[in-house]
């Protein structure tokens, strides 16, 4: 609930911690040559009047183009691509029938990721610095522009340090089953072990390690080839311990140690009840709590509107670049058509496809407003009878079928981020700001209400996704007052271009948990998902109707004194203002009409606060 909680802070009482971005992106990587430890023969160079092998990235001397992405700035460098150095064959790891390429992880993930694992249960033989400590060595951690502070991206071991080991304390008994390990995270640095032999403690003193069934010698499992690709390898046989320590073996040469990891273990039986504190924490709501890819989700959406067909209609705001359909649930008592006076809802998820957490919560949500509908649970009745609530699951579902395939530990960082096209939406809407802030340097003050499309942006050449121009359209059919996106960057474009106030929600430090945590963290957002429906009817709202024939009036301007901020009013007269509790002086005005001004008065009394205008047109209009 950390990161949606805290996107709420400034709008209602809740707590909670967000996480940022990822850092900047490497489009080049170096092939790995390797280190090993003591005892091993050292890998051997590339002869220079052999070229290497094409097709394996072995290209010496290359030039490599780095993006490198520091406040909306782009900085190209050009860096020499390094030598791929291979281990001798003798030296290489084995692979096993257990290392094979399929591999599916068997238990869940410990929760290095996710933090359930807490700083104080990590371990290590050495580190670099405590920014590279081994409490940095969690799955996907990433880390600054800048090496060497606090938050660098992985643990690294001294390079004098000749027997390194990384440890995992569970606090109790586990199954260990597989570890999934990168490489560190860094735009300045290649670093990541390539090999390493895993160990079991129950005490932390006396320790056994993974045999090899062939050999008899302790296994060694391959690991990584680059810094970002998560590798999972399964142990040949599950271990129940208490403590895990990973041996590396082999490490990119020149580099240092250092590794990302997750660590796969299943709960033991515990009759005695000695460990309580390992009791996962879940949820009693009748929910499904799993990961549904495209198919899934239409699936799932489908059994929700056949459970309750009186208060929930399926549409589509078009399509994806696949030609999957961008499927949303509206929820109301009147579905299908705007009330007089209802004010409009919108939860947006997906807009990275990896960051599948807000998805599934999105399909929980309409999952539980519609049981409890049925229970009579009052609260969700007031929501479905008060407003119109429009649920937009997956925002780019072509993105979300590629981290899907992957699984929930191993897509990484960015895989299915961006569209089928490469187009990463959270920086696809237009820029709108700009002017403004341009105008804010010159002591000006210009508008910031129903900012137009550049012009740039309507051009045939123009790079924008058939995804955004599907929202964007839907922002401009519908009159939404209130909207949250979990997550991305479009809030600004939202409240700007249109009435609709939005925050962008960080949501979880994994942005794939896997299906175990998703009671969880079902449990850990649901009140926060809840409340912030409630707050569209805070504030004012009202109609504003012609005084002679008191029909509504569309596109009448409602201002504020004070706020340099205007909405307009929908189709049929009807308007809603977010406002705190206060004295207000607001004038409404349309074309060929006298303006009119009241005071409206906000109160802590639960609803809008009546604000309605009888506009008189002007003599000429009378003519």
């Amino acid at each position: 609930m950390w990161g949606l909680l805290l996107a709420l802070a400034a709008f209602v009482p809740a707590v909670g911690l967000g996480l940022g971005a990822p850092s900047a992106t490497v489009l080049g990587l170096a092939p790995p040559a390797t280190t090993e430890v003591p005892g091993s023969t050292p890998a051997p160079r590339n002869s220079p009047a052999q070229p290497p092998a094409k097709g394996n990235g072995e290209t010496s001397g290359e030039q490599v183009r780095i993006r490198v992405i520091k406040k909306k700035k782009v900085i190209v460098k050009k860096r020499k691509k390094l030598t791929r150095l291979s281990l001798p064959e003798a030296a290489r790891p084995t692979r096993t029938p257990e290392h094979l390429e399929k591999q599916e992880p068997g238990c869940p993930p410990l929760g290095l990721e996710s933090l359930r694992v807490s700083d104080s249960q990590f371990e290590a033989s050495s580190r670099q610095s405590f920014g590279l400590g081994p409490h940095r060595g969690r799955l996907n951690i990433q880390s600054g522009l800048e090496d060497g502070d606090q938050y660098d991206g992985a643990w690294c071991a001294e390079q004098q340090d000749t027997e390194p080991w990384f440890q995992v304390d569970a606090k109790n008994p586990v199954r260990f089953s597989g570890i999934i390990t990168q490489g560190r995270n860094s735009i300045w640095r290649y670093d990541w072990v390539t090999s390493y032999k895993v160990q079991f403690s129950n005490d932390s003193w006396t320790w056994w390690g993974s045999r090899n069934h062939s050999s008899g010698m302790d296994a060694v499992f391959p690991a990584n080839s680059d810094s970002e690709t998560p590798v999972l390898n399964l142990l040949l046989e599950p271990q129940v311990a208490r403590f895990i320590r990973l041996l590396p073996q082999s490490w990119l040469k020149e580099g240092s140690p250092c590794l990302r990891a997750e660590i796969l273990a299943c709960p033991v039986s515990d009759p005695n009840d000695l460990h309580p504190e390992a009791h996962a924490l879940g949820s009693s709501d009748p929910l499904e709590f799993r990961h549904h890819d495209y198919k899934a989700m239409r699936k799932l959406m489908k059994q929700v509107n056949e459970q309750c067909p009186n208060v929930t209609r399926i549409y589509s705001i078009g399509k994806s670049h696949q030609g999957l359909k961008l499927y949303v649930m509206e929820m109301s008592d009147q579905p299908g058509e705007h009330e007089l006076g209802e004010p409009e809802v919108r939860y947006v998820a997906g807009m990275h496809g990896n960051e599948a957490l807000g998805r599934e919560l999105l399909l929980l949500l309409m999952q539980f407003l519609c049981h409890e509908y049925l229970q009579g649970n009052p609260r969700v009745t007031r929501l479905l009878t008060e407003m119109r609530i429009h649920l937009l699951p997956s925002m780019n579902p072509d993105g979300y079928e590629i981290a899907y395939r992957k699984g929930s530990e191993l897509a990484g960082w960015a895989e299915g981020r961006w569209t089928y096209q490469g187009i990463d939406l959270n920086h696809n809407f237009a820029d709108l700001n700009t002017p403004l802030w341009d105008a804010e340097d010159y002591g000006l003050v210009i508008p910031n209400h129903h900012v137009p499309l550049p012009t740039y942006y309507t051009l045939p050449n123009a790079t924008v996704a058939p995804e955004t121009w599907a929202v964007i359209e839907w922002m401009k059919r519908l009159p939404f007052v209130l909207s949250a996106n979990l997550h991305g960057g479009m809030n600004d474009f939202s409240y700007m271009h249109t009435n609709c106030f939005e925050i962008t929600v960080e949501l979880s430090c994994d942005k794939f948990p896997h299906e175990k945590e998703l009671p969880q963290e079902w449990e850990n957002n649901k009140e926060a998902l809840l409340t912030y429906l409630e707050q569209v009817r805070m504030g004012i709202a009202g109609v504003v109707r012609d005084k002679d024939t008191e029909r509504g009036i569309a596109d009448a301007v409602i201002a504020v004194d004070g706020i340099n901020h205007d909405v307009t009013t929908a189709r049929d007269g009807d308007y809603w203002r977010l406002l705190t509790p206060g004295d207000y002086m607001v004038t409404a005005s349309a074309e060929g009409y006298h303006s009119a001004t009241r005071n409206c008065r906000v109160t802590f009394e639960e609803g809008p606060v009546p604000c309605n205008f009888l506009l008189t047109k002007t003599t000429k209009q009378r003519l």
